[in-house]
């Protein structure tokens, strides 16, 4: 069987995660399609992103407590199958109910998919290096789809996005029907039964939680928040591409600084910088702020996650914490999209600012919580 340590397994658990983890990077250019090219409104835009993102949260929960007798290759291969066939089945309708049944089906194929290929990486020998390595591969992924995307779909319509997903998907099943790697360790025996997780590991998952439901909210308008500014198109796609370069450098920094910063400040610093960038993007009439913020703002999440994944595979070895990363980043993110399109029909751009700092402080709280537990001994300290 495969090793995650393997140049074959790393290759594929970095597509695995590009695939599962689309939404991280595409959320801007998805909701903006659905409402420039569809015809949505905001609030039905961010519904159908919601719909996806929740059919994945469905598909961890079930998934993670289950990891350690699932058989990883065929639940990655099949999941990502799955997911390419909704996503090409998209490309052919414009009807609201069908996109939303769509969204939601693949979501819960990318989901299973995503949830043993975390797993995986949470059960390997270095889970937040080979973690960073993954966040590296999808800032990689980032540059070339924010770069790529927003144009193709401004020349060729908006099915080219479902296409690019469909496409996406459909190489990370063929390469996890390959060489999908299998778990490097087995796991205690006291850890094999679906126990009671650790206290503080909730907490973590809370936070993540949180983290994500603001990455989700903002990001999904980022695009749209732009060009109502009056900035230029082409400038707000160079912002784009922008943060997919910045995108680059959170993981690489987050694996460099594993020895040498705490984990809970890494993790406490990040919703705080989470809520001052999303207060800029939401209130600056000027370009340059806007830019500049938003440039960052998906390199806050990259960083911090990559810590706290870390923290959660020590906290908890058999890999279900881990294994359930779809359901604590989708879950906020699921909310995001039609929370962020519900504040914007209702209140404005300014509400998201003001929602995602009381978020961000619910999300430092829960994350001091998470080191206090002796099993994390110098990790966190």
């Amino acid at each position: 069987m495969t090793r995650t340590d393997s140049w074959s397994g790393r290759l594929v658990l970095m597509a695995a995660h590009c695939a599962g983890m689309v939404d991280l990077v595409a959320l801007p250019v998805w909701v903006c399609t659905l409402i420039a090219h569809y015809g949505f409104d905001p609030q039905q835009a961010g519904a159908l992103a919601t719909l996806f993102l929740a059919g994945a949260v469905a598909a961890s929960l079930v998934c993670a407590p289950r990891f350690n007798r699932l058989p990883g290759r065929p639940v990655a291969a099949l999941g990502f199958g799955a997911a390419a066939l909704a996503f090409f089945a998209l490309s052919f309708t414009g009807d609201f109910a069908t996109m939303a049944l769509l969204h939601a089906l693949g979501g819960a194929a990318a989901g299973s998919a995503l949830s043993v290929t975390h797993g995986t990486i949470g059960r390997s020998a270095g889970p937040h290096r080979l973690f960073a390595l993954v966040g590296l591969a999808l800032g990689v992924f980032a540059v070339a789809f924010l770069g790529l995307t927003p144009r193709l779909v401004a020349a060729t319509g908006g099915a080219s996005l479902f296409k690019v997903f469909g496409s996406l998907m459909l190489v990370a099943a063929v390469l996890a029907a390959w060489a999908f790697p299998g778990p490097d360790a087995q796991p205690p025996v006291r850890e094999t039964a679906l126990s009671r997780l650790p206290a503080p590991v909730w907490f973590g998952i809370v936070g993540v939680s949180l983290m994500a439901l603001n990455q989700a909210m903002l990001f999904s308008f980022v695009e749209r928040i732009g060009v109502d500014r009056g900035f230029e198109l082409a400038s707000v796609h160079g912002v784009l591409l922008a943060l997919g370069l910045v995108n680059l450098l959170p993981a690489p920094l987050a694996a460099w600084l594993e020895t040498r910063v705490p984990a809970r400040h890494a993790m406490r610093t990040g919703p705080l910088l989470q809520a001052l960038i999303a207060l800029v993007v939401t209130h600056s009439l000027a370009f340059g702020p806007y830019a500049v913020a938003t440039a960052l703002f998906a390199a806050v999440m990259i960083f911090t996650h990559t810590f706290a994944f870390g923290v959660l595979a020590r906290l908890d070895p058999s890999g279900r914490a881990v294994a359930a990363t779809p359901a604590m980043l989708m879950l906020g993110s699921a909310i995001g999209p039609v929370l962020g399109g519900t504040l914007v029909k209702a209140s404005g751009y300014a509400a998201l600012g003001y929602v995602a700092a009381g978020i961000a402080a619910l999300g430092i709280f829960c994350f001091s919580r998470l080191h206090a537990s002796p099993r994390l001994l110098g990790a966190t300290a």
